[in-house]
C-alpha cells in the first residue's frame, strides 16, 4: 500500500544544512495499523509531511499503491490528497460553523456529491464511532474525544487508500484516547482501513500491528505487536527507555 524507499530530507539555514531524514526505508501493507515513535526531533513529523506531499524530499521515493509521489503535479497530488489520502490532526480541524454531521460531510461535498449519499454514508461512519447522536451539535459543544471521532468519520468519507494521523490523542485524556483508537480499529476491522500514525503515546501505539521507532533522522528499529497488548507495551516503553537515555 505504502511503500518509503531511501528517504532523504535536509533543511538549509544559510550555509548549513541539517539532515532531519536519513535513508528511512519501510512498508505499510494495506489494512494495516502502524504507528511511527521516537524522541523529539527524531523525523516523525517530516515524514509524515513528505507522505502527504506538505513538503518536498531530496531524494529517495514514496509509492502510493503502485503510484510514485514525486511524479505527480501540483494539481494530481490535490486530487490524491483529497481522494486517496484521509487526514486527522492532534487539534481536530473541524469548522467551528458547522455541524458534527456538515463537518464528515465536507469531503463529499468538495466533491460536489449528491447530498442525499453523502448524508448515508456519513451517518454509517458516526454509528459505528457512537457519534451519531450529536449530529446537529456544533464543534464548541461537543468533547476532545467526540471532536477527534468527527474528524475521524471525515477522514474515512472518501473511501481513502491510507488515514495519515498526527498525534491524534496528544490533546486527549486517557478515556478519550481510548475511544479515538478504538473508532481507528471499527475502520481497521469493518473496512480495512489502512492508518499510519505519528504519536508520543504509548498507550495509544500499542493497539497498533506494528511501531516503526526512529531516532535521528532514521529508523532505529521496528516492533511487532504479536498479540499480547500488555507484552507490545512492556517491548515499547523499555525501547523509547533506552533512546530517552535509560538503562
Amino acid at each position: 500500500m505504502l511503500k518509503v524507499n531511501h528517504l532523504y530530507k535536509s533543511y538549509e539555514t544559510g550555509d548549513k544544512s541539517y539532515d532531519v531524514l536519513r535513508d528511512v526505508c519501510f512498508e505499510v501493507k494495506e489494512g494495516e495499523f502502524v504507528a511511527v515513535m521516537g524522541p523529539s526531533g527524531s523525523g516523525k513529523t517530516t515524514l509524515l509531511n513528505c507522505i502527504s506531499c506538505f513538503i518536498p524530499y531530496n531524494k529517495g521515493e514514496i509509492t502510493l499503491r503502485d503510484v510514485r509521489l514525486s511524479s505527480l503535479d501540483e494539481k494530481d497530488i490535490a486530487k490524491v490528497r483529497n481522494e486517496k489520502l484521509g487526514f486527522v490532526f492532534q487539534d481536530f480541524m473541524l469548522l467551528d460553523g458547522l455541524t458534527v454531521l456538515e463537518n464528515v460531510c465536507v469531503p463529499k461535498v468538495i466533491r460536489r456529491e449528491a447530498y442525499g449519499q453523502m448524508e448515508k454514508k456519513a451517518k454509517a461512519l458516526m454509528n459505528m464511532f457512537g457519534i451519531w447522536d450529536i449530529a446537529g451539535k456544533y464543534p464548541p459543544e461537543i468533547s476532545g474525544g467526540q471532536k477527534q471521532r468527527t474528524a475521524v468519520a471525515r477522514a474515512l468519507m472518501n473511501d481513502p487508500l491510507l488515514i495519515l494521523a498526527d498525534e491524534p490523542t496528544g490533546n486527549l485524556d486517557s478515556r478519550a484516547s481510548e475511544a479515538v483508537i478504538g473508532a481507528f480499529l471499527e475502520a481497521q476491522k469493518t473496512l480495512n482501513t489502512t492508518t499510519f500514525m505519528v504519536t508520543h503515546d504509548s498507550f495509544s501505539a500499542s493497539w497498533c500491528d506494528r511501531v516503526i521507532i526512529m531516532r535521528d533522522g532514521r529508523v532505529y528499529t521496528e516492533l511487532i505487536n504479536r498479540g499480547s497488548r500488555k507484552i507490545f507495551l512492556e517491548e515499547l516503553l523499555n525501547v523509547l527507555k533506552v533512546l530517552n537515555g535509560g538503562e
